[in-house]
Order: C-alpha cells, then structure tokens, then sequence
C-alpha cells in the first residue's frame, strides 16, 4: 500500500525561524499485513504545536521530549480510524488518538499506545480531541487549577497573553468558569482581540503590536494582576509581572518567543522582573500537564461538558492536506492560527 509521509528534511538551528522547508513529503509503503497487537489505521487530523519547535534541535532541552531525526518521520498528536485490527480491545471503526502519531497518511501501530475515543463526548467534533478536549484543554485546565490558585468570590484579575492561540483561548474562558471576575487577553491583531471580547467572553483585549500594552493593562486592570496564564514569554511577560499584585501566580504554559533562541526552559527573567517577582511573592513554578495524569480523565469529561453547554466556545484554524503541514507550523509559529491549528489529512 503506497501512502505519503512527511520527514525532518533540515533543522533551522537553535537561533533559527523555522520554515515549511525544513519538512519533506515523501511516499513510502506501508505493510500489507498487520501483526498481532497492531491496528493499521488511516489518518484523519493531525496537530501541530509550539513545543514542536524544540523537537526541530538536536538536543530538546527537555528530558520528556526527543527530537525528530533528520530524514525521518516527524509526529505528534493525531487523531485516526482503524481499517483492519488484531488487538483485542480495538475493532474496525473505532477512532483512536495518540500523542506520537507518525505524520502519514496511513500507518501501522501498537495498539496498546492508542487511546480509543468516543465522538459523542465532542458532539462528533472528533478533531476537538487534540485541542479542546485533548492536552491542550488539559493545559489550560490544569494548569489553572494546579498553580492559578483561582477561588470563586475572590474577585481576581486574570491576564493571558497569546490568548488567541489554541491554549490561551481556552484558558481566559476557563478563569472566568473557575472564578475569576475579570479576564484581560493579549494577542497580536485586532481581528484576534475582537473574536476574544466578542465570541470567548474576555471583559478585554489588548493588541500588543499597536498598543502600550503597560497602559492598557493599568487601564484594564486596575487592582492590578492576580494570576497570569503565560504562552509567550519575553517583553510581554515582564509588562504583565510589573502589574502584578503581591502573592500572586504566573501559570508557566509556554514561552513562545524564546524557541527561537538557544535559551533553557523556562528562560530566566531580567533582573528587574526577577526582583519584582521575589519582592512580590509570585510564584513562577513550571507546569507540566503529564504530571499531572491521574486527573486526565475526569478533567476531559468537565471539558467536554462545558463544550457541549456551550460555555466553552472552541475555535480552530484548519489547513486541508498532508503536504501543506510544514506551512501550517511556520504559520502557527508566526501567529497565523486562531485557536487550536490542525491538519486535515483525509475525511
């Protein structure tokens, strides 16, 4: 059976921007018999996501992530059916994801590292379990819950830049679900400050590429900032941590404008942020959603149900074939998406 295939065709450098160059399609056979304990599975969504950048190095910087091999295939969270099984749990049918989802169009694998999913839960909206529904909604959930710190009542401001992304967007609907009384986002064009005021129930947005974000959050803000969902790090971050109040919390998401750079995660502050985080008592502690695991499952199911109440609205930027993956992450990474960015590869 012929099928298509993406590889690492080169890496950018660690300092470097990476392009829809750096993958390359390619055909290849896939076995025509399947072992047992496998499924062969067609390919039906794909995710493409910032933590990939780090997956371009050779070296991740990361203990839980490995980079992806130069000529090989690259993967990453997918979503497929089963065409033919031997696994006693999996049928024909049945729709499976899993987090190391080769980027083909077809593929043989372990049915054992597949996790069966069920489209009722996303009203069929299968391609929400690698976003809303998936560890992107996880993220943001737990990453909340776990270092937010939000109590209902307690009349907290939150603030979340790259909030037109697939995590942020979930997380300044997920502040106000929690508690929190006001939700200010950050993102870089009006069209994206406009879908968070007027479709995702954000009290405000800012456009940091017109606006002094400074003034605008001193305007928009003014008890100052209780709890920060941080996707981008850099500039922005450090604007955010000035206004921040005393005994305060950055949940650590992501730092998306230092992947580009040679730098650790999570990059340390400029001397002037860090004192003010210490003078203040922020807490700046790491989060990682795969710790957090034993709360996977009910966690899903309250995601799924404020999907299905309408109460968390989902939005994704979707790019129809194999080939067009590489332009579908450089546009992610350069802010083309607005909310989750998947890759459509067959219906």
């Amino acid at each position: 059976m012929i099928i298509q295939r993406v590889v690492l065709n080169s890496r950018p450098g660690k300092n470097g921007v990476p392009v829809a160059e750096n993958f390359r399609l390619e055909q290849t056979t896939l076995a025509d018999t399947v072992q047992a304990g496998q499924v062969r599975v067609k390919t039906l969504y794909l995710s493409v996501d910032p933590y990939m950048r780090c997956r371009m190095n050779e070296d991740t910087g990361s203990d839980y992530l490995r980079p992806w091999q130069l000529a090989e295939v690259a993967d990453g969270g997918g979503i497929g059916v089963v065409e033919e099984s031997q696994h006693h749990n999996l049928a024909k049918g049945d729709f499976v994801t899993s987090f190391t989802w080769p980027w083909q169009t077809a593929a043989i694998l372990n049915g054992d590292s597949l996790q069966k999913l069920e489209p009722q839960l996303v009203n069929g909206h299968l391609s929400y379990f690698l976003g809303a529904a998936g560890i992107t909604g996880l993220t943001a959930l737990l990453g909340i819950r776990e270092k937010g710190h939000v109590a209902a009542g307690a009349n907290q401001t939150m603030v979340v830049s790259g909030a037109a992304g697939a995590c942020g967007s979930l997380a300044g609907q997920i502040g106000r679900l929690e508690g929190c009384s006001r939700v200010v986002g950050i993102a870089g064009t009006d069209e994206k400050c406009s879908i968070l005021v007027q479709e995702m129930g954000f009290d405000a947005a800012i456009n940091y590429k017109k606006e002094d974000v400074a003034k605008q959050l001193r305007e928009l803000c003014p008890g100052g900032v209780d709890v920060y969902f941080d996707n981008v790090g850099g500039n922005i971050s450090d604007t955010v941590i000035s206004q921040m109040n005393q005994n305060s919390h950055i949940i650590l998401c992501g730092q998306i404008s230092q992947y580009n750079k040679d730098v650790p995660y999570p990059p340390p502050l400029p001397p002037d942020t860090e004192k003010i985080q210490k003078e203040r008592n922020i807490t700046r502690e790491r989060f990682l959603v795969l710790n957090y695991m034993d709360k996977q499952e009910a966690s899903v199911l309250q995601l799924c149900q404020w999907i299905k109440e309408g109460k968390l609205k989902v939005r994704e930027t979707v790019v129809e074939g194999l080939a067009n993956i590489g332009a579908a992450f450089q546009s992610m990474m350069n802010g083309g998406n607005i909310g989750k960015q998947i890759v459509s590869i067959s219906k």
